[in-house]
């Protein structure tokens, strides 16, 4: 386990304090658990850029054909 000194202005600071209350957990995991999420939300983004790097259009319409032509059922339709 590491430690980290944060500086963060009185208001934000007194925001974390009342949010992490209000969810019974320590100012320590709210802004650990933020800060995963914040990472988890940038990590997949750049997941899915790099899949869409490696995708092939010509592959994609392939694919699509081997569907066959039906009716949506309903509440399935655009």
């Amino acid at each position: 386990m590491s430690t980290l000194s944060l500086r963060l202005p009185d208001s934000l600071h007194e925001s974390v304090r009342e949010l992490a209350r209000r969810e019974h957990i320590s100012i320590n995991q709210f802004v650990a658990t933020a800060l995963a999420e914040k990472m988890s939300a940038l990590l997949t983004e750049e997941y899915l850029s790099e899949r869409a790097r490696r995708g092939s259009r010509k592959k994609f319409k392939s694919v699509l054909a081997k569907v066959r032509d039906a009716t949506p059922e309903k509440g399935d339709m655009l």
